[in-house]
């Protein structure tokens, strides 16, 4: 049974405006699923598929011409075919194209180089909670394949499967020579000190390679999905930022599998991690959503040298709006509140696993993050609440 995605809508908008759109985000995301079923009418070709790819590669021309309307996924693995792309579009204004990759910093490269002013970018993220249920999505992770399909596959068995293969066969064809043994190793390490602040070196000296090395395989990791780097929010003020950025695997089923937490309420709930698990969750939930809402929707954490920290900070629509991340409702919002004066914010948020909305003080608010991703669909996340 096909799914009907929150993406849809904004995928359809795009397509309308620009010749071609490049649709980006991890494999098994969905992105075919959601090509095809917001787009029946044009044809389809995998450039993995060697069949595919032969036919294509045969005659590019051709079939350019015979397919005025077509998604071509896994496009990066013919890098000829954009410069005839570019032709194309500029010599038959009612074309349009979709080209789906797994490799943000090769598609992005090739497409921005060759379709430059021709082309967008949408990056679909995993399964929303606005989509599917919190819990389910929140232990197993969000790839569609463990919730929308029959028979569902068991997740340990499933991740097992997505990490050998994105380690030994999707980095290599990507041009990456690299120890299949160091990339689970270094992957691993990410998961452990999820939401921490990174350090390179140490990572290095654990692998007995440089920082720079490490540098690279962030890179890779995080231009093919897997690894979020989330970048420390700079303040004009007299009082000393933290400078690293902070790493998290980006989804909590990865995560859980690398960690060996499972992928059960009890013995997530047991685990010393059990809190970092709902906070790496609510972060890509919320960052997934705030771009798909507002493209130039930016995100950040916030943390000075003196300990004053938030989780995140959304700089979306113009405005930054901090958002504190406990499984429990707090007894105290004051480091938020602090936060909130040092950032000029009128509104802050504590996002909770539980359901129950309460307005803790003037500006700041408690809240579930199905309650949350509404609010920023609606605009009310920056609306100023006044006290109860």
């Amino acid at each position: 049974m096909l799914h009907r995605r929150i993406a849809q809508e904004r995928v359809r908008y795009l397509v309308s405006k620009f010749p071609t759109l490049t649709l980006l985000g991890a494999r098994q995301i969905g992105k075919s699923t959601l090509a095809r079923l917001s787009f029946p009418e044009f044809s389809y070709v995998d450039l993995e598929d060697p069949l595919d790819l032969a036919r294509v590669q045969a005659d590019l021309p051709y079939f350019l011409k015979q397919n005025s309307r077509v998604i071509i996924d896994e496009a990066q693995f013919l890098p000829e075919l954009f410069p005839a792309l570019r032709s194309h579009i500029d010599r038959n204004k009612r074309f349009k194209a979709i080209l789906l990759g797994s490799a943000n910093p090769v598609l992005y490269r090739k497409t921005a180089e060759a379709l430059t002013g021709r082309t967008t970018f949408f990056e679909l993220s995993g399964i929303s909670v606005l989509e599917h249920k919190q819990e389910s999505l929140w232990f197993k992770g969000a790839f569609p394949r463990l919730h929308w399909t029959s028979p569902k596959v068991p997740p340990a068995e499933w991740y097992f499967s997505y990490v050998r293969t994105y380690l030994a066969q999707d980095i290599p064809q990507l041009g990456f020579r690299i120890s299949q043994i160091r990339l689970r190793k270094l992957l691993t390490m990410i998961a452990h000190s999820q939401g921490h602040l990174c350090n390179l070196s140490e990572f290095g000296a654990s692998l007995g390679i440089s920082h720079n090395s490490i540098s690279h395989i962030l890179d890779i990791f995080e231009g093919t999905f897997s690894v979020r780097r989330l970048m420390p929010y700079y303040l004009n003020m007299k009082k000393r930022m933290v400078k690293s950025p902070k790493l998290y695997i980006r989804d909590n089923g990865l995560l859980h599998y690398l960690m060996d937490m499972g992928f059960e309420r009890r013995r997530i709930e047991s685990h010393p991690k059990f809190g970092m698990s709902f906070e790496s969750f609510c972060v890509e939930q919320i960052i997934s959503s705030g771009q798909r809402i507002d493209p130039a929707c930016e995100a950040y954490f916030f943390r000075t040298q003196a300990g004053l920290e938030v989780d995140l900070i959304l700089k979306f629509r113009g405005k930054l709006i901090p958002v504190e991340i406990k499984v429990s409702p707090p007894s105290s919002v004051r480091s938020l509140e602090l936060a909130m004066r040092d950032l000029k914010a009128k509104t802050g948020f504590v996002v909770t696993a539980e359901s129950d909305r309460v307005a803790f003080s003037r500006g700041v608010t408690v809240l579930s993050l199905t309650e949350f991703l509404q609010g920023l669909k609606s605009g009310a996340a920056l609306k100023v609440r006044p006290s109860l």
